[in-house]
């Protein structure tokens, strides 16, 4: 009797691997594109800031930046006293990395001046969102808060100046002891402040004293990548300069204010202005240099 043939089913399964094999080898598609949403291994994440660091802001300005701001530390006579007034006081703050501020005070026999510097560095930590664009809305934010009068269409000089563009509704950085900055990492405060609280008392002292429209508070065209100043007048005639500026992921805030030591005198806005907008170059030169 003739036997019939046999397959070991090992030999079948072998056989039906290798047939599987040969036929997926010459297929020409390309891997399943990840879900919509999903981040694929190609995927280019946001660029990170120019900055990866801040400088001490208390280090950031020299004793001939600090002279002509606050005159009445070189009036001081004794040099120990005089040397911790040039050094200024670090403000608080939970990472030196992202934020870094420091504010001096001087009494001179004809003003008390006070000086906040704030340094804040923005990170996304949204791979979508770049630095950049993060510190952008950061400033935006400031920008707002500071409430500027819109700009005049009206082309009036400075003898037209004095009608309803004053800066009586603009909140402003106060560096005095009345409105104690807290700088810290959160980069969502609001800014014109860098950090400081807003003065209620904020009157449209700019336009009761006749401020020309070019000193008016407005936004700055040849500072950082973006800049403006803020100027308000308290009722009791402390005068107080803010400058905010952005360059890449840091925004720089600087608050100025004067108090006369003789009563019924006002600081000049022009003088304190002009004094403020140096500063800010001057840091603005330090971080693109």
């Amino acid at each position: 009797m003739q036997r019939k043939a046999y397959v070991p089913g090992a030999a079948v399964l072998l056989a039906a691997l290798l047939a599987a094999c040969t036929g997926g080898s010459g297929s020409d598609s390309p891997p399943d594109d990840p879900k919509p949403g999903d981040t694929g291994p190609s995927a280019t994440a946001a660029q990170p800031g120019k900055y990866r660091t801040l400088s001490d802001a208390c280090s950031a300005l020299s004793q001939g930046t600090l002279d002509p701001l606050l005159p009445g530390i070189k009036q001081l006579t004794d040099q120990e006293q005089r040397d911790r007034a040039y050094q200024g006081e670090t403000t608080p703050t939970y990472d030196n990395d992202r934020r870094s501020g420091c504010r001096w005070k001087a009494e001179s026999t004809d003003a008390t001046d006070h000086l906040l510097v704030d340094f804040e560095r923005v990170v996304s930590y949204d791979n979508a969102v770049s630095d950049d664009t993060r510190a952008q809305k950061v400033f935006a934010a400031k920008q707002t808060d500071a409430n500027l009068p819109e700009p005049s269409t009206s082309g009036s000089g400075p003898e037209g100046s004095e009608g309803s563009e004053g800066s009586g509704s603009s909140t402003s950085t106060s560096p005095s002891g009345s409105a104690s900055p807290t700088p810290s990492g959160d980069s969502s405060r609001s800014a014109g402040s860098g950090g400081a609280s807003s003065s209620g008392s904020a009157t449209a002292g700019a336009t009761a004293t006749g401020t020309p429209a070019d000193l008016q508070p407005r936004t700055l065209d040849d500072l950082g990548d973006a800049a403006f100043l803020n100027d308000v007048l308290s009722t009791a005639r402390q005068r107080t300069v803010t400058v905010v500026f952005r360059t890449s992921n840091v925004v720089v805030s600087i608050g100025y204010d004067e108090q006369s030591a003789h009563p019924g005198t006002v600081p000049d806005s022009e003088e304190m202005q002009d004094r403020v907008r140096k500063l800010a170059q001057q840091l603005a030169d330090s971080f693109a240099g």
